[in-house]
């Protein structure tokens, strides 16, 4: 068994498009629309693994995201070096991203970072 996708509701679904397209390497498909209840996502697949949905809708709720909630707490994405983490961690803070957690090698073993990304949502880049 695998995990086939996990599906992330936003408020600017073209934002959110661009970013993973743009700094994780994503291929989005052409989106779907729901006229009937306005509706809209999108899939994003990478090279390897699960694919992600973003979706959005018009009664969508806006909430404080802290990052010690309970249920989702981060995405995250392997890079294939410490290199590529740290690369991709200065890039993503030019960008205007901030960085919660710089490079580092974590008690359990993985080496990574950890940006503060669409909406609030957290995004673990390791290697």
């Amino acid at each position: 068994m695998k995990i086939e996708h996990v599906a992330l509701y936003v408020s600017d679904l073209e934002k959110a498009k661009e970013f993973f397209v743009t700094y994780l390497n994503g291929k989005s498909n052409d989106g779907y629309h729901n006229k009937k209840t306005n509706f809209r996502s999108y899939f994003i697949s990478f090279e390897e693994g699960a694919r992600l949905e973003i979706m959005t809708r018009p009664e969508l709720v806006e909430q404080e995201k802290s990052p010690y909630r309970a249920g989702y707490a981060h995405l995250a994405f392997s890079v294939g070096s410490k290199e590529a983490v740290n690369e991709l961690t200065v890039r993503l803070e030019k960008a205007g991203f901030s960085v919660s957690s710089r490079p580092r090698t974590t008690g359990d073993g993985y080496y990574e970072s950890c940006i503060v990304a669409i909406e609030d949502n957290l995004i673990e880049i390791t290697e």
